[in-house]
């Protein structure tokens, strides 16, 4: 099925915001999902709601802003895009977590390959 106008833009859009989060990924590691907790001890995700809210308040406090400075808009859907892939995280985290208090420590939450190589021996 081929795509209208509105969804090759769309399609356009969501590729720019790919290429500048992979990029800011690359330029400065991957410090917004996997923080170094240098000074603060908050989560990924409390963190990133925080850049979100700095981001807000720039935009609240700078009349016009929105008009003229694009990259204020491509940061801010950036931040919500790592943000969304934070929460899954959490929520995989709440699932193994949950796991392990009902299995035990032995669960892992990617097996490694050579503890199953011995059960080819």
């Amino acid at each position: 099925m081929t795509m209208n106008e509105t969804e090759l833009k769309i399609s356009s859009v969501c590729d720019d915001i790919k290429e500048l989060l992979i990029h800011k990924n690359r330029k400065y590691g991957n410090s917004a999902l996997k923080p170094n907790r240098i000074f603060s001890k908050c989560s990924a995700t409390e963190q990133l709601l925080v850049r979100i809210d700095d981001k807000l308040n720039r935009i609240m406090k700078g009349a016009g802003l929105l008009a003229t400075d694009e990259d204020v808009v491509k940061d801010l859907i950036g931040y919500l895009v790592l943000l969304k892939i934070s929460m899954e995280s959490d929520k995989n985290d709440d699932i193994l977590n949950t796991a392990r208090s009902i299995y035990g420590e032995g669960i892992k939450a990617k097996p490694d390959i050579l503890d199953h190589a011995k059960d080819f021996d």
